[in-house]
This record gives structure tokens, C-alpha cells and sequence, in this order.
């Protein structure tokens, strides 16, 4: 899924270094498809990325979770199972997401559909997913040309389409952000707007229901591993505590659950981000960095050790609200850290944007969003990309682990009254059932 997401995105294609700024944006606004063109030797990719004139992706994978259907309108009852069974295992190859192109052949040229034709498709696809409880989500549609038929303009399109089904041993689809940065970057007011709903005051009031303890409220620093969720619906709508009181009721309420833990960011407590990074396996890493402090402090240390580790990484450029001359500045610096570190950095500027990136997320491309917890300004981007982002871990990957014996890593312990002690973690592999002995040690 890493680059199909991406290349879907015709406007996505490398950055020109003219005029000084050598960001790669997402943005396709300005980029078109040639009308009704078919030629497949324009197929010419840079770093996975179609350029602007490109027509086709690459061919149809035989495994993953996406797939590349032309048309799917007045199937028969034979070839509808048919349908079913296929999209049942991309869901698998997917964890419970697949990604299904529309108007697009099994060798990644861009037909394209009508509209009549577009809607029949879609609609078909909806009664595939209900036949299996799943539900489908159009993330994209785009123009691929504006063919003369008779006397008037047919504009054919192609769709995304997000189908997403939780697996029947899950209650949700789950992904790990671990959010690390320089001390005072923003990263626990950000996460408290996020999971609570309201925008900040200007003066810290949303990170106070992020922190544990009392000295972190009375410095304004997070020293240890503060966790929080943010739940969404099968059609991406965010459930916070605005929306749903407990955590309990987000839980059973979400088809997807992103899990944010909100590490410290001051050196002196370093070994605990570093204990967050590798304990807790995150899907991906959201490096939070400040317009006005810029790439400063610990955000350097930070940024080498996600790289390191090898995790998947975007970047929250935080308090835009200070102005443009300072978020110019940041931008520019992360340009070149990234750049040195043999990463290309992708500004979002809009939900097509937020789609591909994604996707791309797995790769070199280090997806960047403007943000501010303020005026709420790149919060919806934010959102999407967190809700269309997967998890990293594949079915076969999954699989494996399922097989080995099973291993739990308690990092923390807590005892509940007339129930006892409980102790939480990540259960690194196996499968844990109710009543089965564990063994406690090294």
C-alpha cells in the first residue's frame, strides 16, 4: 500500500529546486492529464512519484491490499461472489484495510469511467463490502480527460476507495504514534486539542489533561509516558472526549483507535523517550517541532534516533499562528535536515495531500503539516492523515508472530481495588486468551 496511495496522486511528482525552495508538495491543483490519452510509454518515474503528464501507475500487485478494477457495473450473481472472495483477501493482506482504484486497468493505465458508469461502480462496491460487514470510503476522485462525445464534454474519472473491515479478532484497527520533539515544541497541547476537542487559549490550557504528575503541571514538561487515543468512525469522523466521555466508550465506538504517546522532550529525560521508542513498537514516529524554536535543542537528537530505528516519520511544524516569516525559516531548516538525511519532505497543503502522504509515510517521504493548536489551522489534514494512515505491521508479518510462543512486556503495574494488580504493556508476540498461565521473570 506504501507507494500505490502516492502514485494515485498525478500532482505528487518531484520537486523543482528553482526559486530556492526545493519542497516536494503534494498538491495537484495545477496538474492535469493530457485529454483521452493512452499512451503507456509516458510512464516515466521519479523516486516512485508519477510525474504531472503521466496516465498509468505500475501494474496491478499480485499481493498487498490494493486493487485495480476498470469497471464493476451489472456483475452476475457468479462473478459478484466472485468479487467478494477477492476483496475478503485483500482486507487480510491489508489487516482490515484495502485500497480499491476505480476506472483503472490491471495494467495501471487510467481509463477512466463516466459519471453513470463511475456511480454503478461504486455502488456495486458497497454491496461487496456489506456482503462482508465492511464499509467503503471514496478518499479521491480524479479528472484523467475531457474526451469529445457527439456534441457535448464527458469528463472521465477515476476513484480511490477506501474499504475497511475490523478484523473478527479486534475490536478496532489500531496504530502506535509515538510524538516526540524539543521541550516546549507544543507536542502535549497538540495531542490535548486533539483528543479533547478544544482549541488551546494561547497559554498551555489544553496540555494539562495530557500530564500525570504534579511537577509536570507546575514546569509545563512532560517527564514520562503520557498516553491518550483518538477514535474514528468507519467514514472518518473524529471520536474525542468531546464527542464520547470515557476512553471506554471511544474504544467501542472507533473502527480505527490511534494510540498517541506523548513522550518527554527535555534531555534530562531522554532515556524514557528513548525506553518509548523502542518499547512500545510505534507504527510511526510525529516529530513536533516549533515555528518559532525551529529544529532546536533535543528535536535533533530526536529526529537521528527515529532514523535510526528505522520508524516511519512526518513532522507537526507547530505554532503557525507567530507568523510567516518563522514558519518560512523552520521550514527551510527541516528542508535541509531532511534533505542531508537522505529524506524528502512533503508539504500538505490539502486533503488529497493528507491522502498521499499516507501512503507514502513508509518511505523516504517525510510527510510535513503546518498546524496550530490556536487558531486550529492544518488540525483537519492532520485528522485525515491520521485517519487514512495504516498500520505498519503486514498480515504475513502478523502471522509469524501469532505462531512464536507468547511474550508480554509489562511496563507498568497498577492495582485496582477488590480486583487486585494489573499490569500493562505490549504484548510483543503470541496471542494472549483469558484464563491461559503466564510466567513472570526474565
Amino acid at each position: 500500500m506504501e507507494s500505490f496511495l502516492g502514485l494515485f496522486d498525478p500532482g505528487s511528482g518531484s520537486s523543482s529546486d528553482e526559486g530556492g525552495s526545493s519542497w516536494e508538495s503534494g498538491s495537484s491543483s495545477s496538474s492535469s492529464f493530457k485529454p483521452c490519452s493512452r499512451n503507456k510509454n509516458k510512464k516515466t518515474q521519479n523516486k516512485q512519484l508519477l510525474l504531472p503528464d503521466a496516465d498509468q501507475l505500475p501494474p496491478e500487485p499480485q499481493l498487498g491490499n490494493v486493487e485495480y478494477k476498470l469497471k464493476l457495473v451489472n456483475p452476475s450473481r457468479f462473478r459478484f461472489e466472485h468479487l467478494v472472495t477477492q476483496m475478503k483477501w485483500r482486507l487480510r493482506e491489508g489487516q482490515g484495510e484495502a485500497i480499491y482504484e476505480i476506472g483503472v486497468e490491471d495494467s495501471g493505465v487510467l481509463t477512466g469511467l463516466s459519471a453513470k458508469e463511475l456511480r454503478a461502480s461504486l455502488q456495486t462496491l458497497r454491496q461487496m463490502a456489506q456482503k462482508l460487514g465492511a464499509t467503503t470510503t471514496v478518499l479521491r476522485e480524479r479528472v484523467v480527460s475531457d474526451c469529445l462525445l457527439g456534441d457535448k464534454e464527458d469528463q472521465r474519472r477515476v476513484a480511490e476507495v477506501l474499504v475497511r473491515k475490523v478484523p473478527d479478532d479486534q475490536h478496532s484497527i489500531e496504530v502506535r504514534v509515538a510524538v516526540v520533539g524539543g521541550a516546549d515544541a507544543g507536542k502535549s497541547t497538540l495531542l490535548g486539542v486533539l483528543t479533547q476537542g478544544q482549541l488551546d487559549n494561547g497559554r498551555g490550557r489544553a496540555r494539562l489533561n495530557m500530564f500525570r504528575h504534579l511537577h509536570e503541571i507546575q514546569s509545563g514538561r512532560t517527564s514520562s509516558i503520557s498516553h491518550e487515543i483518538l477514535g474514528f468512525d468507519s467514514r472518518g469522523n473524529v471520536l474525542n472526549y468531546k464527542e464520547l466521555v470515557t476512553h471506554e466508550s471511544i474504544c467501542e465506538s472507533s473502527t480505527k483507535l490511534v494510540s498517541l504517546l506523548d513522550l518527554a522532550g527535555h534531555q534530562k529525560y531522554l532515556k524514557t523517550t528513548v525506553l518509548g521508542l523502542t518499547g512500545y513498537s510505534p507504527h510511526y514516529v510525529m516529530l513536533v517541532v516549533s515555528a518559532g524554536a525551529g529544529l532546536a535543542g533535543t528535536a535533533h537528537d530526536h529526529l537521528a534516533l527515529v532514523l535510526a530505528l528505522d520508524v516511519p516519520l512526518f513532522v507537526i511544524v507547530t505554532k503557525t499562528d507567530l507568523g510567516g516569516t518563522r514558519v518560512q525559516a523552520t521550514l527551510d531548516a527541516l528542508d535541509a535536515a531532511l534533505r542531508g538525511l537522505q529524506r524528502t519532505p512533503l508539504l500538505v497543503h490539502s486533503a488529497d495531500d493528507a491522502v498521499a502522504a499516507a501512503a507514502k509515510a513508509h518511505a523516504a517521504v517525510v510527510p510535513v503539516f503546518c498546524v496550530s493548536s490556536v487558531s486550529g489551522d492544518g488540525l483537519d489534514l492532520l485528522r485525515r492523515f491520521l485517519f487514512v494512515v495504516p498500520p505498519e505491521l503486514s498480515a504475513n508479518e502478523r502471522d509469524t508472530l501469532e505462531q512464536q510462543p507468547c511474550e508480554f512486556q509489562v511496563d507498568e503495574t497498577f492495582r485496582v481495588p477488590e480486583v487486585g494488580v494489573v499490569v500493562g504493556g505490549l504484548l510483543t508476540s503470541g496471542v494472549i486468551s483469558e484464563g491461559m498461565n503466564m510466567v513472570i521473570g526474565e
